[in-house]
């Protein structure tokens, strides 16, 4: 897939719904709060799973890193659907699934980005410090 327009596409929708999660989350907000005390992480793996999603939407726009940006985001949301299937439920708190949804989305986003980028794994693990 070498369509620019299309892979923007792809890159905005993941980095849109990363971000626009961040505000519930670093403001304590009463869904993000129960999600996170449901889960047994609260507060810290609010603010850390916030913090690993603003990186990630970072490293998404950027297009020399938009493999590290859409692993990490992909690995965040395994972790989110997984929390959903196993312990919140698709619904948390009457939402409709919308929780559920979003973190389907940006899944399958990320994976779309790393699809299409598979292509820099191998310098990816060449990688030295």
């Amino acid at each position: 897939m070498k369509n620019p327009i299309l892979i923007w596409i792809i890159k905005l929708t993941a980095v849109v719904i990363l971000l626009q999660t961040l505000y519930f989350k670093f403001t304590s907000a009463d869904e993000s709060v129960y999600i996170f005390s449901t889960l047994g992480i609260e507060p810290y793996g609010r603010i850390g799973s916030g913090v690993v999603e603003l990186i990630a939407s970072v490293l998404i726009l950027i297009p020399r890193t938009t493999l590290i940006g859409s692993l990490l985001g992909f690995g965040t949301m395994v972790g989110a659907v997984f929390s959903h299937l196993f312990v919140l439920g698709i619904e948390v708190q009457n939402d409709g699934g919308t929780l559920f949804i979003l973190a389907l989305i940006t899944l399958t986003c990320c994976g779309l980005l790393i699809y299409i980028n598979k292509n820099k794994i191998p310098e990816l693990l060449r990688f030295k410090f």
